[in-house]
């Protein structure tokens, strides 16, 4: 059986979670004041994920750089092949908030969206 100590980041309070794992399952979580904090220790020791930001190269635009992120959370293990993927990307402006700038990510079904709009 192994353990690990989380802190939680499901809410405000941050809790220090003591989770208790036996075979690749998590047996055991304590520490957490709320129910998310047993979610988010179930899931970051089984199947960790994490929403990634960065930029992208904008061509033609008022300003050369524009800040993405995945719409949604992706498989840790998949983060320096997504940021591959977004350092090779460009934009061409004009970009709008919540434009698709990378369909499918890594093969993760996530895409990479503009998180902020830049006019030509």
């Amino acid at each position: 059986m192994d353990s690990r100590e989380l802190i939680c980041i499901g809410c405000p309070m941050g809790c220090n979670l003591q989770v208790e794992i036996n075979d690749k399952e998590v047996t055991k979580v304590s520490g957490n004041i709320c129910p998310r904090g047993k979610a988010y220790a179930e899931k970051e020791c089984t199947n960790p994920t994490r929403i990634v930001t960065s930029s992208v190269k904008v061509e033609n635009g008022q300003v050369d750089m524009v800040s993405v992120k995945t719409e949604r959370d992706i498989p840790k293990d998949k983060i320096f092949q997504c940021m591959k993927c977004i350092k090779k990307a460009k934009a061409k402006a004009p970009v709008e908030i919540g434009q698709v700038i990378i369909e499918n990510v890594a093969a993760t079904g996530v895409n990479v969206i503009a998180t902020k709009k830049i006019t030509a």
